[in-house]
């Protein structure tokens, strides 16, 4: 159990039931009795104002009811209670739209299949984390079979469960996915990508109670469903919140034997916005069924001079992949994480300054407050461009507080480590990264804010309107708030304008086959591959968007009051 409440109290001075307005540190919460029929608590807490990652934090602490008990991040999806995702909501799942689809291309869903998800499931104005992880096989044809889920949540971690289900994909490649549990279903909708895999949204909420979030459904190699076959260097990163919806983040790497031992640990986590790094003494894993592909890992460290662990439940996608969920009970001082381990490609006499040496898309989800409302989205995404040898500068935009925000050419320094970790200063933030490969991170900000994601290395050409074209998959992906809008859907680009079919979930109910239209351009200059979207039907409004490559590419949107980083890759 990760007990940041010890770590931070030895570090940071907490104090119970109020804060001083000058002084620059977390407070813990006050519990009061929950009333009929909610969750068990209601917390108070403590919150301050946040400004622009390339500026001073600051601000009062004032003390607020935090009616959305919210939690979440990278990923999962939702049953709750051992069982379906009804169980927090009253009477039976809702009859849900469905997307318009003839079953025509059912054969594009085929295979193993291994999932993450990221939401939050709601009841009556309380909301709060949801996450889950797991496997199935599709048989081409519309059925699902040796279905397998794991969830987390503030109700506790139940035990694996089994499911069946039944899928639809029209011509149009979205689908629409019914997973069967023994006393209760989920409702998914989905959207194909070219390589057999999708991205997906739960679909079921209504009336303002049930699950929202997104996730990834990928190919799973089942030949790697052995401990013998997770060996080698690894970087992982995860991120998530505990009960009072404080967030927290871990990334770090570690070297596999094939036998259960993990050596060579390293990570440091962002403990509610203090970073400390994690002193490993010990850490394993398991690949405990081999037909399903399910494993276990613990990891044992001291952070702040306190002793912890943090246990895992993982499904593997192939030996390279691993998708995880923490499976520790969720309280106070102990965040539910959920995230990914990749193989880390580290250079032969390991990492060096040179192993970042051009433009990196990044890519980062966390929470803040405005003014005395507490646990708003915030999103950023921007280029970092490094030049080998420890200098680099980046732009990016970011939405928070109704306040879009853009900083151009911020001039940074970094460090980067043999195993991988890499040390960066911009604008007066100091961020962490362990590298996967060359240009490609887990990456967040250590701040309060706890920003949290990814970086991947942009191709090396001249974006303009021309390398938008033809047709995507699209979604909003890692939700930090009930209220976000998630969606998935099929589009279509052309050089200059974007037209496509998208479905929205949402605490008031599902809305399937929403037109969406909208013009866009971009330029490879002042900034290689960034570039604005008007919406004008659809999800977004105004939106900024930086390439990756001619086939993916990211954005957020500078209207939404409630953002989440959008996620486009290529369908052909």
């Amino acid at each position: 159990m990760l007990n940041f409440v010890e770590c931070a109290a030895s570090q940071v001075r907490l104090h119970q039931r109020s804060c001083n307005s000058g002084e620059n540190k977390r407070c813990i919460k006050t519990w009061l009795p929950s009333p009929p029929g909610r969750f068990n608590y209601w917390p108070y807490f403590l919150n301050r104002t946040t400004d622009s990652i390339a500026q001073p934090k600051g601000g009062v602490k004032v003390r607020e009811p935090n009616l959305l008990l919210i939690l979440c991040f990278v990923l999962l999806f939702a049953t709750i209670s051992g069982a379906g995702c009804t169980s927090q909501t009253s009477g039976a799942s809702p009859p849900v739209p469905v997307p318009p689809s003839t079953a025509v291309n059912n054969a594009a869903l085929n295979g193993n299949y291994a999932f993450v998800f990221s939401g939050l499931t709601g009841n009556g104005g309380v909301s709060s984390v949801y996450a889950s992880v797991g496997r199935f096989t599709a048989d081409g044809a519309g059925n699902l079979t040796n279905g397998e889920l794991d969830t987390n949540t503030v109700a506790g971690a139940g035990a694996a469960q089994t499911f069946t289900g039944m899928y639809s994909i029209g011509n149009n490649n979205r689908g629409v996915m019914t997973l069967n549990f023994s006393s209760s279903s989920a409702k998914l909708a989905f959207a194909m990508l070219a390589n057999g895999n999708a991205q997906f949204i739960e679909f079921d909420a209504s009336g303002g109670a049930g699950t929202i979030g997104s996730g990834t459904m990928e190919k799973a190699d089942t030949a790697a469903y052995s401990t013998a076959r997770i060996t080698g260097d690894y970087a992982f990163g995860a991120a998530g919140f505990d009960n009072a919806y404080n967030r927290a983040a871990i990334e770090g790497r570690f070297t596999s034997n094939g036998t259960g031992a993990l050596a060579n640990a390293d990570g440091d986590v962002n403990a509610y916005g203090t970073d400390y790094p994690m002193i490993f003494t010990g850490a394993n894993y398991t690949v405990s069924n081999t037909a399903t592909g399910r494993g276990t890992m613990r990891l044992a460290f001291t952070f702040g001079g306190v002793p912890d662990s943090m246990n895992f439940v993982f499904y593997v996608v192939n030996s390279g992949k691993l998708f995880m969920l923490e499976s520790d009970p969720v309280t106070t001082a102990t965040p539910l994480l959920n995230g990914i381990v990749v193989q880390q490609q580290m250079p032969e006499g390991g990492f060096t300054n040179a192993s970042l040496n051009g433009n990196m898309v990044i890519l980062l989800t966390g929470h803040s407050a405005c003014g005395t409302v507490g646990g708003i989205p915030k999103t950023v995404v921007g280029l970092l461009s490094a030049d080998s040898s420890g200098a680099l500068s980046l732009t990016y935009d970011e939405n928070f507080c109704s306040a879009p925000h853009s900083v151009t050419d911020a001039a940074g320094t970094y460090s980067v480590a043999g195993n991988g970790r890499a040390s960066i200063t911009v604008g007066g933030y100091a961020l962490v990264a362990y590298l996967v490969k060359p240009n490609e991170v887990f990456l967040f900000v250590s701040d309060i804010n706890v920003l949290f994601g990814a970086g991947e290395p942009q191709t090396a050409v001249s974006f303009t309107n021309t390398s938008l074209t033809g047709a995507y998959a699209g979604m909003a992906t890692n939700p930090v708030g009930y209220e976000v809008t998630v969606f998935c859907g099929q589009f279509a680009a052309n050089g200059g304008s974007m037209t496509g079919t998208e479905d929205i979930g949402a605490p008031s109910g599902p809305n399937p086959g929403v037109a969406f239209n909208a013009i866009y351009s971009i330029s490879p200059s002042p900034t290689n591959g960034r570039g604005v979207m008007t919406v004008t039907s659809g999800t977004g409004g105004n939106i900024v968007i930086y390439m990756i490559s001619p086939t993916k590419f990211v954005a957020i949107s500078q209207s939404d009051p409630k953002p989440a980083i959008l996620m486009f890759e290529a369908k052909n």
